[in-house]
C-alpha cells in the first residue's frame, strides 16, 4: 500500500524503517537533499542518485515564481521536468514567503506577500497551496501551509501562529481530499513551548496525516535549545507515521534528532558548505581553502563511494576552490551529500543492530576532538 510506513527496528527512541511510495521505498533515517529552483545546487540528479538519496526536497515558493506552477503541469510536472524518477516532497511555501518576501501580510484566509525576485504580488492559501504541489508540480508527499515563526518568539505570538497552523492544517486535509499516489503531512509549531507543542500535536492528529513534521526550529534558536524541544516534540506525535525535522541540519543535529524519534531531514547544508569550499566530513567540517591541503594528496574520504569523496585529492580541491572554478563547487557539493547520505546509512545500521547509543558517543568524540 503506498505510503505504508514499516518500522524495521527501534533502539531506545531511534527507529529504522522504510516508507513505501509510489515511486519508490525511502529507508529511514532519510536525508533529503534540497532541490530549490529543481536542481540540487551544482549537481545532475543522476549524481544525486549515485550518493544513495531516495528522495528530494522542491520548494513550493521558488517554484511558483519561476517557472510558475501552470507552465510545471504544462511541461509534466517537477519529476518530468527535472528528469528525477524517485520520490519528491515539496514543503508548503510558507516559510520562505515569511523570509525571502519584500512584503508579506498573514491574514486568515492567506497570505499576500511581493516576489523577491520581480516585486510582483501574490496570493498564498492553505488551498492554492495544495493545488500547486499535489496538481501542478506533482509533488509525491505535500506539506499542509503554515505559518513560521523565528526564534525568539513571545508564547502569545507562538501560540496564536500555532493555531493558525493547526486551522490551515483542516484547510489543508479538506483541500487535499484522498488521493492513492500521494501523501500529505501535517506541520507541528508552537516554537519551544511544550504545551503549543502538545495543542498543536493534538490538532493534527484529530485531522489526520500519513506523516507528521516539526516544523518551527532551527530558526535561531541554536543546537541546545533545538534538542530541548525534541526532548518532547517527537513523541506526541504518532509513533505509527514518519516524522519529520523540518530545515535541519548539521551532522550532529542530525544524529540528536534521530535519538530522539526522528525519521527524516532536509537542509541546504551540503551543497550551500560546498560551494563555500567546506568539506563535511566524519570529524566535522574541513575548510578546502586552507592552505595546509595546497599539498595534501589524499582524499576526502575513500570509504564514500563517491567519485568526489575518493577520487581526487584535497590538493586538485584546494585548487579548484581557490581558482574559484565550477567544478570545485560540484566536487564538494557532490562529496557533501554522499557524506550525509553516508550518515544515515550508518544510523541505520548502528539502529538496527542495537548500538545507537555507542555510534552517538563515538560521533560526538569524533566531533569534539577535531
Amino acid at each position: 500500500m503506498p505510503f505504508a510506513f514499516d518500522i524495521a527496528a527501534t533502539d531506545g527512541r531511534a527507529r529504522t524503517g522504510v516508507l513505501q511510495t509510489a515511486r519508490g521505498d525511502i529507508r529511514t533515517p532519510a536525508f533529503m537533499p534540497v532541490g530549490t529552483a529543481a536542481t540540487v545546487k551544482a549537481m545532475t540528479v543522476d549524481q544525486v542518485a549515485a550518493t544513495g538519496a531516495d528522495i528530494i526536497l522542491g520548494n513550493t515558493y521558488h517554484l511558483m515564481l519561476r517557472p510558475g506552477p501552470e507552465r510545471m503541469e504544462r511541461l509534466g510536472g517537477l519529476h518530468r521536468f527535472m528528469g528525477w524518477t524517485k520520490p519528491i516532497l515539496t514543503d508548503s511555501g510558507g516559510f520562505q514567503v515569511m523570509s525571502l518576501a519584500g512584503i508579506s501580510k498573514v491574514k486568515e484566509d492567506a497570505v499576500t506577500f511581493s516576489s523577491h525576485i520581480d516585486g510582483s504580488k501574490h496570493v498564498l492559501s492553505p488551498e492554492r497551496s495544495i493545488e500547486i504541489q499535489a496538481d501542478r508540480l506533482g509533488s509525491d508527499i505535500v506539506m499542509q501551509l503554515d505559518e513560521c515563526v523565528s526564534w525568539p518568539a513571545e508564547e502569545p505570538r507562538a501560540k496564536a501562529a500555532m493555531e493558525l497552523s493547526a486551522r490551515w492544517a483542516a484547510r489543508s486535509k479538506a483541500a487535499f481530499g484522498t488521493r492513492e499516489t500521494q501523501a500529505l503531512f501535517g506541520i507541528q509549531q508552537g516554537s519551544t513551548f511544550e504545551g503549543l507543542r502538545k495543542e498543536s500535536a493534538d490538532r493534527l492528529i484529530e485531522i489526520g496525516f500519513d506523516g507528521y513534521a516539526i516544523g518551527g526550529l532551527a530558526v535561531g534558536e541554536g543546537h541546545q535549545a533545538m534538542c530541548e524541544t525534541l526532548d518532547f516534540a517527537p513523541a506526541m506525535l504518532p509513533a505509527d507515521r514518519p516524522r519529520y525535522l523540518m530545515g535541519v541540519g548539521k551532522p550532529i543535529d542530525l544524529v540528536e534528532a534521530v535519538w530522539r524519534g526522528v525519521d527524516m531531514f532536509d537542509c541546504v547544508l551540503p551543497t550551500r558548505a560546498g560551494r563555500h569550499g567546506q568539506a563535511w566530513t566524519w570529524g566535522g567540517p574541513v575548510n578546502l581553502k586552507n592552505a595546509r591541503f595546497a599539498e595534501d594528496q589524499d582524499p576526502l574520504d575513500p570509504t564514500i563511494p563517491c567519485p568526489a569523496s575518493s577520487a581526487y585529492s584535497k590538493a586538485y580541491l584546494h585548487h579548484l576552490i581557490r581558482a574559484d572554478e565550477i567544478l570545485g563547487k560540484t566536487l564538494l557539493s557532490w562529496h557533501n551529500i554522499a557524506f550525509f547520505q553516508a550518515l544515515t546509512a550508518a544510523m541505520r545500521d548502528a539502529i538496527t543492530a542495537g548500538r545507537f547509543e555507542q555510534f552517538r558517543r563515538d560521533f560526538h568524540a569524533r566531533h569534539v576532538s577535531n
